[in-house]
């Protein structure tokens, strides 16, 4: 899985860059067919220090994403990623789903 690590506006301490990378990479204990995930961090104002954090993970035929806003960048990222691993885990059960017919009709001819 390919990551890429974008923060607008600012430069991030290491801690967070680092809290974010290691998150996303426990994405794919969820599901194994994430091609690449984008993280980026920005602030949405500076007055009240509103940070958010968007995750975009490509996954074969769609891509996936949760937008958080906190006050806190890590907050923020570890509320993206709680998103995006129930929208995995829904994405996950939709393709079994939809493949379990193909599957029972290949059982059926044998």
């Amino acid at each position: 899985m390919n990551i890429t690590f974008t923060a607008r506006r600012f430069r991030p301490h290491e801690l967070v860059k680092e809290h974010a990378l290691s998150e996303v990479t426990k994405l794919g204990k969820f599901y194994d067919g994430i091609v690449k995930a984008d993280v980026i961090l920005s602030y949405e104002r500076a007055t009240n220090s509103v940070k958010s954090a968007e995750i975009n993970v490509h996954v074969y035929g769609t891509v996936l994403s949760a937008r958080e806003k906190s006050d806190d960048f890590l907050k923020s990222i570890d509320k993206a990623v709680e998103k995006l691993t129930l929208r995995l885990k829904r994405y996950k059960s939709k393709l079994r789903a939809k493949h379990k017919g193909v599957v029972r009709r290949i059982q059926e001819k044998v």
